[in-house]
């Protein structure tokens, strides 16, 4: 069987596709990274904000998280779902929507807080990042491209979604090593990888097709599939 042909990137040549997009548009530009729990969504995130932001020679990007979304550990436990922790209805959904929305609408100069998530903590951080003159948005996380409730009411808000595609053992070795610096028995983590991460994963999966660009870290870069 032939394979299709597959384009490599580098993560400037990435920032610049967006760079280009965002030219010329009134408002703020808004780029969604989604993809499974532990595919480096991140890191990507940042790459891009950073690779805008020396082009610029200012802050012209900044990464909007979805993580900082979560519902508290206090939240979760009251309602008796702290271990599915990361699932879909774990988020505040409608939160993530509206301050996405604020993002778009409001007027440059104003300033729009957004929440951050510490992996130290484990839990959200209200106002970790600020907006106020920069005229691009990153926002990064498992659920953007998800058609069902209140996720539906993402994609809409995203001029540009990209899904960054990881095989599953990549991602279960990252998961592992993740809960485990986070304070987990090796145990425990591989009975929340197996329980949670990568039934969250699989969801993930089926909504790569709403993605402007499928991408795999190659090397130094991308490779677009």
């Amino acid at each position: 069987m032939i394979r299709p042909h597959r384009v490599e990137t580098s993560l400037a040549e990435l920032a610049a596709r967006i760079r280009r997009r965002a030219d010329g548009q009134s408002g703020r530009f808004v780029l969604g990274v989604a993809g499974p729990p532990g595919a480096g969504k991140s890191t990507l995130a940042r790459g891009i904000r950073d690779e805008l932001n020396i082009a610029a020679g200012h802050a012209r990007a900044e990464v909007a998280p979805m993580d900082g979304f979560h519902l508290t550990n206090a939240q979760l436990r009251a309602m008796g779902d702290l271990a599915r922790k990361g699932e879909p209805d774990t988020f505040d959904t409608a939160g993530y929507v509206e301050s996405l929305r604020l993002l778009r609408e409001s007027p440059l100069g104003v300033t729009v807080p957004w929440p951050t998530y510490s992996r130290e903590l484990h839990e959200p951080v209200p106002g970790g990042a600020v907006f106020d003159r920069q005229t691009i948005v990153v926002t990064e996380g498992n659920y953007l491209l998800l058609d069902e409730g209140k996720w539906a009411d993402v994609r809409p808000l995203l001029d540009e979604a990209w899904y960054l595609d990881v095989p599953r053992p990549i991602i279960e070795k990252r998961l592992l090593r993740r809960h485990i610096r986070g304070g987990r028995t090796a145990g425990d983590a591989r009975a929340k990888v197996e329980n949670s991460d990568m039934l969250n994963a699989r969801l993930v999966e089926h909504t790569r097709s709403r993605a402007d660009l499928v991408l795999r870290k190659y090397g130094t870069g991308y490779r677009i599939d």
